[in-house]
């Protein structure tokens, strides 16, 4: 085969050079974009769930101030790896003036996946989790009592990175300040109440 043209020699080491810079430079994107991925804070989902009702749908009287007022049970799936405990919180946001919190409970142990039925209303649970104070002004869970109408009540559990130093007896604000930065997971159930005749 005879010599290439002058001008063809000339041109192949500029286009290797523009080759060889395209592929470092697309590297480097790639490489910034999966450092930009690892760097954010990706939430795992975990699931809660209750045997008792299903999300959206009605929770029965048993769970609520017409029935035995004690609290529903609870359970769900494997948290992400490094959750060092658990917090739960219960609410209705649909309370004349503010939201009314319902139930306060904190440092539940890394190993727990569920909570029985009526859980006792002490302070510290055999386990070692604590119980803060609701806006019924007790420890421990109160159920749902609207005044009229059809209320929504939330269960938000909480997978932590550590356990929180907090004694018993808090708040749902003092909680929410304790988890701060803390949070890897969170999950939410919904359950609906009305009084009869209101």
């Amino acid at each position: 085969m005879g010599a290439l043209p002058e001008d063809t020699r000339r041109g192949q080491p500029a286009r290797r050079r523009a080759a060889r810079r395209m592929v470092w430079l697309s590297g480097t994107v790639l490489a910034g974009a999966l450092g930009a991925i690892a760097s954010e804070d990706v939430t795992m989902p975990v699931t809660l769930t209750s045997s008792a009702f299903t999300e959206g749908a009605a929770i029965p009287s048993t769970y609520t101030c017409e029935g035995r007022d004690v609290s529903p049970p609870l359970a769900w799936t494997d948290p992400p790896a490094g959750t060092k405990g658990f917090a739960l919180i219960g609410d209705d946001p649909d309370a004349p003036g503010q939201t009314w919190v319902h139930w306060v409970l904190y440092n539940l142990p890394p190993s727990a996946r569920r909570l029985p039925e009526a859980v006792s209303p002490e302070q510290e649970l055999p386990d070692g989790a604590r119980q803060g104070r609701t806006d019924f002004g007790r420890i421990g869970y109160g159920g749902p009592c609207p005044p009229s109408g059809t209320h929504r009540y939330f269960f938000k559990l909480y997978a932590l990175d550590a356990m929180l130093s907090l004694p018993p007896g808090a708040t749902k604000s003092q909680l929410e300040a304790a988890m701060k930065g803390h949070v890897l997971a969170e999950a939410q159930l919904m359950g609906t109440y009305r009084r009869q005749g209101r």
